[in-house]
């Protein structure tokens, strides 16, 4: 019996968990911030794991909201990673009128207009790379980057990340940066084996040679028409 209560007690014991720390560096780019400034932040780093007992591991709790402000007409942050069935506050912080919306790749969604001050919520049940626009300002976009595993993290301005909490196991290593190729950051893929220990990677370069900028359209599908921002005059409109 005592025998019976030890081993149940062992198998409800949390499993030990570990660190992946290491650092990215943009190499290749054109962006006045890399060139400049060297700032190599918003690139994600996750873990997929490969093997059993890293897969037992997963968030057990009810993922929190998190938030994308609109001000000074841009999305702030411009990169967010999320798990996945986490939520997104879109509150609106200038004086004008804004409309998010994503209508391609990732999770398709429109909050609709609304007025400053205010804010709309979106749900993201389905994993991949959601790229956000706004239906009146063309310049303003962001990416959210929606996970299946806990195992994620952004570099900072400085490239380095750390992805904390993770079980001993095996997991295979992605990296998602929006001025890299597809190809590119399939490349940089790889294998790693966590243990009690934390794990240092080697530097990852990340390269942005192939990158070109797409102009995007209104959640219409069709050209931004002349901006107008004063919200007594706008009318949503299939433009």
């Amino acid at each position: 019996m005592l025998a019976m209560l030890a081993m149940l007690a062992w198998s409800a014991a949390p499993l030990a968990a570990s660190s992946v720390r290491g650092a990215v560096e943009l190499v290749e780019s054109r962006s006045n911030s890399v060139l400049r400034y060297k700032d190599f932040a918003g690139v994600v780093v996750w873990l997929e794991p490969v093997s059993p007992a890293a897969s037992r591991a997963s968030a057990s709790s009810t993922p929190p909201v998190f938030e994308m402000k609109q001000k000074n007409k841009m999305f702030v942050p411009h990169l967010l990673a999320i798990p996945v069935g986490a939520a997104v506050a879109f509150p609106n912080l200038d004086p004008i009128f804004h409309n998010a919306f994503s209508n391609f790749n990732g999770q398709l969604f429109d909050v609709g207009l609304y007025r400053p001050g205010s804010s709309r919520t979106v749900r993201f049940q389905r994993e991949g790379v959601v790229r956000v626009f706004c239906n009146i300002h063309p310049t303003m976009s962001a990416v959210i980057m929606v996970l299946k595993d806990p195992y994620f993290a952004v570099s900072t301005k400085t490239g380095t990340f750390e992805i904390s909490g993770v079980p001993a196991g095996e997991y295979r290593l992605h990296v998602f940066h929006e001025r890299a190729t597809a190809e590119a950051l399939q490349s940089l893929e790889r294998q790693i084996v966590v243990q009690n220990a934390t794990v240092v990677l080697p530097p990852i370069q990340i390269s942005e040679a192939g990158y070109l900028s797409a102009p995007h359209t209104n959640k219409f599908g069709k050209p931004y028409p002349r901006v107008i921002e004063d919200h007594r005059t706008y009318q949503e409109s299939d433009q």
